[in-house]
């Protein structure tokens, strides 16, 4: 630890314990770098970042005071804020820890998007010469020549969607919170997939929106259960991954997808349809929104997925009042997405460089998804029928098994894996599983610590 970070935790310490009191003042800067026996500005600095962190407040000429409004603790966090924190607590994994194999990651791996990363984006901005650009916060709507150029894509998809009815986004999550923020409010209730997207069930949980689970089947959700439950809960909404879903990979089916949209007219909620491997999977594929022609369904697509995480470029089509609305409140809460980042992926796809991506990521998803399935089946899992495109497998550990207990065996040896639970809003257990990202599953470490893991359990 640093010299700066040693202070700090020491001064909070004395903070949280109650040695040090709300108005108390501390030593000068010259005092305190005495007593600590380090430089003025290393004490400086350590003041700084007290202040920064809300342990103390700084007064001009007077000198450094410990606050008198208390930082809370992290014990004292609303429930809600508690609940929606521990949603993501995969998420956080993904983004800070570093593991030697990631079976569990959202993400592929970065050498199937290497090329595509921000060190290099001026050779495709050629594309967007000749079109204007500005220094401020460009349109709230997005760039309206990729809006123009994800219109004909939707067309492409049998999805009806002129430009003014697509509103770009900072990714799918943020279209997805625009949505619940326009259309939901606390005590409202939705419908979700079970096992679903667990992002999604912490932002839901942090605006103290209900959620009940339908259950995913390999066809898409059950829709008995569907029924039953937009009966019985009156929703507001059912989100729901038609296509490549996370996490089981599955795919619904044409007459699930007529079906469903019969239960949402019945009932009365709308349906948001997260598309995020939209580009790499068949135009044909039976999407709720080519059904619908968006008179119900809320369509949400991504580039995160297939292009690059750090690109942060979303869409949200809609019915032209909906999107209006969905604009001003996203003019309310970011004001505007990046221009300049929209304009890099405009750039990708009008230079062609997109098209000979997706090409080459989907001879790799089919490639490791045809090793991995064998390969995972052999070891014991139980996985689905089929596979349908995107990263996710779903595999189901032998009932026995603690999964928890497996993932915290497989942290110590390097290996990051996602446990079924969370995938559950409920966060109730069912039968053990795995989220399994293709890209990995063959890797000889992860195969020989579930090798080992299995055997030992049936030993």
């Amino acid at each position: 630890m640093s010299r700066v970070g040693g202070i700090v935790d020491k001064i909070a310490g004395l903070i949280g314990d109650g040695l040090l009191t709300p108005g108390e003042r501390l030593l000068s800067v010259r005092a305190g770098a005495v007593e600590h026996g380090v430089s003025k500005n290393t004490m400086a600095e350590a003041y700084d970042r007290l202040v920064a962190l809300g342990y103390l407040e700084a007064k001009q000429g007077s000198g450094y005071y410990v606050a008198r409004v208390r930082r809370a603790a992290a014990g004292q966090q609303s429930p809600h804020i508690a609940e929606a924190v521990d949603f993501v607590s995969l998420l956080r994994e993904q983004l800070e820890q570093t593991y030697a194999v990631r079976i569990g990651d959202g993400r592929p791996p970065p050498s199937w998007t290497e090329r595509f990363e921000m060190a290099s984006p001026p050779r495709f901005m050629a594309a967007t010469r000749g079109l204007a650009a500005e220094h401020g916060y460009g349109s709230p709507w997005g760039f309206l020549p990729l809006r123009e150029r994800l219109a004909l894509t939707l067309g492409e998809r049998s999805i009806k969607a002129s430009p003014d009815q697509i509103l770009l986004t900072q990714g799918a999550n943020h279209a997805l919170d625009l949505v619940a923020r326009q259309m939901l409010e606390p005590g409202d209730t939705v419908l979700v997939d079970s096992p679903g997207y667990y992002p999604l069930f912490g932002k839901l949980r942090l605006s103290r929106v209900a959620m009940v689970g339908v259950q995913r089947r390999p066809d898409g959700p059950d829709l008995d259960e569907l029924e039953a439950s937009a009966a019985a809960h009156k929703p507001k909404l059912f989100f729901t991954q038609s296509l490549a879903h996370n996490p089981t990979g599955g795919s619904l089916t044409p007459a699930v997808a007529h079906r469903l949209l019969q239960i949402a007219g019945r009932h009365g909620f709308h349906v948001v349809e997260d598309d995020p491997f939209a580009d790499v999977l068949p135009v044909s594929s039976p999407r709720l929104a080519a059904l619908d022609q968006l008179e119900r369904v809320i369509y949400v697509g991504t580039f995160s997925k297939t292009l690059s995480a750090s690109l942060r470029v979303g869409y949200v089509a809609a019915r032209r009042p909906l999107i209006d609305r969905l604009c001003d409140v996203k003019m309310l809460t970011v004001v505007s997405t990046s221009d300049y980042v929209e304009r890099i992926v405009y750039g990708f796809i009008a230079s062609g460089n997109y098209l000979r991506h997706l090409r080459k990521l989907r001879t790799r998803i089919e490639e490791h998804t045809e090793r991995a399935v064998p390969a995972l089946g052999r070891l014991g899992l139980r996985l689905p029928p089929a596979a349908t495109g995107g990263y996710y497998l779903w595999g189901e550990l032998p009932g026995h098994v603690d999964e928890q207990a497996l993932t915290r065996r497989a942290a110590e040896r390097g290996i990051f894996l996602a446990p079924g639970t969370l995938f559950r809003p409920s966060r109730v257990p069912a039968a053990p599983a795995l989220r399994i990202n293709v890209a990995y599953a063959d890797d000889p470490l992860f195969t020989r610590f579930l090798e080992e893991e299995l055997g030992r359990d049936r030993g």
